[in-house]
């Protein structure tokens, strides 16, 4: 019944956010502040980037043992999958199909690392509240908040530093396209993890023998 009423209210939010930006738009005093708000998603797209290529690439490559552009098309049809849809849980069959038919990643692995990881390991949603919260700290904002599933922990966030949840109606705006993104990254970073954990777990139950090469 939560999940319904939530989607239900999603529902709605578009409408409630056009207005929230409409008077956003009529009370800025400058373009400065659109300005702030371009900068903010180029930050969270950046940092995104710089952990899927970068960070994960070197799991991949330095741990893994594995051709960092060969995992990526790999797990490419999920990385897909996660942006169109924006959730980790969705996208779960498709990573789990793409682990286990592209990377070959043992079933007893991946189906008890991908689905752990769809729910507690998000790694891009860490990056995006990091920047947004230090965003709509330095903004100057009196509009009211408009939570959605993925910013619903950003505003506990926020309450806990002691920094007005209000200014979400602000990044609300941008939100969409870059929680798509951070889907991405979190299908992608599940990924590396359950290769991970296949490599050293193969390792372990196949220790070398004496005289192996």
């Amino acid at each position: 019944m939560i999940l319904k009423i939530v989607d239900i209210m999603m529902m709605f939010a578009p409408y409630g956010v056009f207005a929230l930006i409409v008077t956003l738009i009529a009370e800025a005093p400058s373009i400065d502040m659109f300005k702030a708000l371009a900068m903010y998603a180029v930050t969270v797209v950046l940092g995104l980037l710089v952990l899927v290529y970068g960070v994960y690439t070197m799991f991949v490559y330095f741990f893994c043992k594995m051709n960092p552009v060969k995992f990526f098309k790999a797990i490419l049809p999920a990385q897909l999958l996660g942006f169109s849809t924006s959730s980790s849980a969705a996208t779960l069959p498709a990573t789990m199909e793409c682990a286990e038919e592209n990377l070959h990643i043992r079933k007893d692995v991946l189906s008890f690392v991908l689905p752990i990881g769809a729910t507690i390991k998000m790694d891009g949603t860490c990056l995006y509240q990091g920047v947004a919260a230090i965003f709509i700290a330095q903004a100057s904002i009196g509009a009211a908040a408009v939570p959605g599933a993925g910013i619903l922990m950003l505003v506990i966030g926020l309450e806990s530093i002691g920094v007005n949840p209000a200014g979400i109606a602000l990044i609300f705006a941008v939100d969409r396209p870059l929680d798509m993104l951070r889907t991405a990254t979190n299908v992608s970073g599940d990924s590396m993890v359950a290769l991970l954990m296949n490599r050293f777990s193969t390792a372990k139950a196949n220790p070398p023998q004496i005289g192996d090469k």
